[in-house]
């Protein structure tokens, strides 16, 4: 099964690139230079040696006991929380750096929400000698001020976005914008698999090493492939890159775990997916979140990760052909997760992760005792627990 159209810019009637005219030279020219490096037998060999050797992948299968127990179910954590900088974003980031170096643009713009990928892209900076500015919403900087800290100490300059809801959304408005002024010199790291053609099948391809080990991983410490593989979903990355390996595996159900926030009803969530219709944001045809005008409707979360009106192109396609399953979870159920899942297995998840991991706590039997569940553990929890404790919410 395959959701490219040819040319690769469409994922079924999603996808394209609907930028300013402005743009389009600077698309063109890392579409070519992706193509060409992905042929390039030496850019992978620096890419994976970056992987191996800094990042720290592969990244561990660990299986879950205990959580398993209250499953009724083998659960196996494919563990991108140890990845150098603690989530996966750091593979894309990486991978876009080397990428930049080979087009000869030495400075580096990126937006980020729950502060992960300003992180992992301020760290490959440091690492590459890439000068580096992120955009990120004030409320994000508010509810991230341990990522905020970290980005300014790798050398990054941290833009606060003030505008619209000062989330994610907005810092990615804000980026692309500087970007049509200065792409003859620069190079835009775009977090997730959203954004005008290459970067939703480009960012894929770049998180697909999640799957591809995971597919190994299971067969050789399971036995066989999961029954199902879940992940959260904001704008899509690690879901995508986890669920990439197994597209042709049509006996292995594919499930995105969105934020449903204060519910579904309420009009304060993050489901584009589950509520949304298609529009056009951020230079690709998606789903995502509109008032009865078709303006973008301001999404909401707990988890800054997931606080995006919008959503990948490739999860649109997924959804419309019945490929992959997409469901949500409330904040409040997301919270009580994020404290069992670190008490069942010593492991404190991102709040991204923890929704995820929501959903399979409360479908315990839904699964027989020989069908695996494979949850992508997408980042920790540490960014998280400030703001945790901030709520005066008791999680022991």
């Amino acid at each position: 099964m395959t959701s490219e159209t040819a040319g690769g810019d469409r994922f079924g009637a999603f996808g394209g690139r609907y930028v300013p005219e402005t743009l389009i030279p600077a698309l063109d020219e890392l579409e070519a230079a992706f193509a060409a490096a992905w042929a390039d037998p030496a850019f992978h060999v620096e890419l994976d040696s970056a992987l191996r050797h800094y990042v720290g992948r592969p990244s561990p299968l660990s299986d879950a006991p205990r959580l398993s127990a209250l499953v009724g179910a083998p659960v196996w954590l494919k563990r991108e929380d140890l990845n150098h900088t603690g989530a996966h974003k750091i593979n894309n980031a990486m991978a876009q750096a080397i990428l930049a170096k080979r087009m000869g643009k030495q400075r580096i713009i990126a937006e980020t929400g729950a502060g992960q990928h300003g992180v992992a892209t301020a760290t490959v900076c440091a690492r590459l000698g890439l000068s580096c500015v992120v955009y990120m919403g004030e409320e994000d900087m508010r509810r991230q001020s341990l990522n905020v800290f970290r980005m300014k100490l790798l050398g990054a300059t941290v833009v606060p976005v003030t505008t619209g809801t000062r989330t994610l959304k907005d810092a990615t408005s804000e980026a692309i914008r500087e970007w049509v002024t200065t792409c003859d010199h620069s190079h835009y790291i775009i977090g997730s698999v959203v954004g005008p053609a290459p970067y939703p099948r480009m960012v894929r391809d770049f998180q697909a090493v999640i799957g591809r080990e995971a597919r190994e991983q299971m067969l050789e410490r399971a036995g066989r492939l999961p029954k199902s593989v879940v992940a959260c979903v904001g704008g899509g990355s690690n879901a995508m890159g986890i669920f990439h390996a197994f597209v042709p595996d049509a006996g292995v159900e594919l499930i995105g775990v969105e934020a449903a926030g204060h519910g579904l009803d309420s009009d304060q969530h993050s489901a584009s997916l589950t509520k949304g219709r298609p529009g056009v944001l951020h230079g690709a045809l998606s789903y995502l979140l509109q008032d009865a005008h078709g303006q973008v409707h301001p999404a909401h979360s707990i988890s800054a990760g997931l606080d995006y009106p919008g959503v990948g192109p490739e999860h649109a396609f997924f959804k419309d052909s019945g490929r992959a399953s997409y469901v949500s979870v409330t904040d409040d159920v997301a919270l009580a997760a994020f404290s069992r899942f670190s008490q069942l297995e010593g492991i404190i998840p991102a709040l991204e992760t923890a929704h995820a991991a929501a959903w399979i706590m409360a479908n315990a039997g839904r699964w027989a005792a020989d069908e695996p569940v494979l949850l992508c553990v997408s980042g920790r929890g540490d960014k998280d627990v400030a703001q945790v404790a901030e709520m005066g919410i008791f999680t022991a």
